[in-house]
């Protein structure tokens, strides 16, 4: 491989490697072909993550990767097409990814936004945003999907209690809490492969009760049911946050998604918006909950065996279609809030290139992708 292209794609990649994913799960491999081809080996985490129905929040965050990818190539005057070979195993999307120059490339200003664009949980400036700042959060979308905004104070009261309604839903149920207990880095600003408990938008107390909870659904359900459990949390992570904010906003596509294709393209969607935020100098926290149970409930779709929860998620989910719209909900590829302020101080980072590359020999076995950069069983779940 000439030195020269394989240091470019080894910088591509290593880029790319920044992308975002569900709970920091990373579910990508880089498979060196030569210095013009990478195969990304995709894997989900449907099995064992209740958030990750049907594997099409990992899709999501594949989608996002291969337009980071295309991103930081445009940066280096390369060039990028992907194809999604037809005879991947269910749970693996495999894409080809294929690189070549360009001179009349334009790097694309989004580049810079990459390593920088991070997770906000914590309360953010309540300021309204510009009529220019949405314009470029619009255009960065456009024209195949559209940002529906929810602004005024009313508005934001209304996102934010839905937001604590469906918090209750995922704090009470054993199914979330089996992947919430395995996701968290504790004691840790920054975690290579899960999230550090700093980021989590929680003060210090706080995080302490949640830790000792988390040590066995026992102790979730005690807390839960005699000492008010999800109130403390709820109240930090959700309503607060979700009321301290400039705006919630919502992705719509112009359908609903269901082919793999279709969710790809909603995560490459999904990462033009949020480096855009980014670019901006605006803060971002996803809140994907409400659309992943709702579309669990519209399918009749089982998702718990606890009844009073099942129950928490319809009235969640009908307050969910009141304030969107039902045909929004079922288009919709992407939520959070938006807001100015300081960018987060812990984060999520990153696993080094080098363990997240394999072999050719290594993909062509049955054994699942491990999210700690080897082939074996997945011991992590996460959403």
């Amino acid at each position: 491989m000439p030195l020269e292209s394989q240091d470019i794609l080894r910088a591509i990649l290593d880029l790319a490697r920044w992308a975002p994913s569900g709970d920091n799960t990373q579910p990508w491999r880089f498979e060196v072909v030569n210095e013009r081809h990478v195969v990304v080996h995709g894997f989900d985490t449907r099995e064992h993550c209740v958030y990750d129905l049907d594997g099409h929040a990992s899709e999501q965050s594949l989608g996002a990767l291969l337009e980071t990818m295309a991103i930081a190539a445009s940066v280096r005057g390369w060039s990028m097409r992907s194809t999604r070979r037809g005879d991947a195993p269910l749970g693996r999307p495999t894409f080809d990814v294929h690189f070549k120059p360009d001179p009349r490339l334009k790097a694309d200003p989004l580049a810079a936004s990459i390593e920088s664009r991070s997770v906000q949980r914590r309360a953010m400036s309540a300021r309204r945003l510009t009529a220019q700042e949405k314009q470029a959060l619009e255009a960065a979308v456009a024209p195949h999907y559209r940002v529906v905004w929810r602004e005024d104070f009313t508005q934001r009261l209304d996102m934010a209690r839905l937001l604590s309604a469906f918090a209750k839903v995922r704090l009470t149920m054993r199914e979330a809490y089996l992947v919430h207990r395995e996701i968290i880095e504790w004691n840790a600003r920054f975690s290579v492969d899960k999230v550090p408990d700093q980021a989590l938008g929680a003060d210090r107390m706080t995080v302490k009760m949640m830790r000792f909870v988390l040590g066995s659904w026992g102790r979730v359900r005690f807390f839960n049911r005699w000492l008010a459990g999800t109130v403390a949390p709820r109240l930090q992570m959700d309503l607060i946050p979700g009321l301290a904010c400039g705006a919630h906003f919502a992705l719509v596509a112009p359908r609903e998604p269901h082919m793999v294709d279709e969710f790809v393209a909603a995560g490459r969607a999904m990462q033009r918006f949020w480096l855009a935020v980014t670019r901006q100098g605006l803060n971002l926290q996803p809140a994907m909950t409400p659309l992943i149970f709702a579309r669990y409930l519209r399918e009749g779709r089982s998702f718990t065996a606890q009844a009073d929860v099942h129950a928490n998620a319809v009235h969640a989910a009908e307050r969910l279609q009141a304030l969107l719209g039902v045909q929004e909900v079922q288009r919709c590829v992407f939520m959070g809030r938006i807001g100015a302020g300081p960018a987060a101080q812990s984060r999520s980072i990153r696993q080094p290139l080098q363990q997240l590359e394999v072999s050719g020999a290594a993909t062509r076995t049955n054994q699942p992708m491990s999210p700690h950069g080897n082939l074996q069983s997945m011991s992590k779940v996460a959403g």
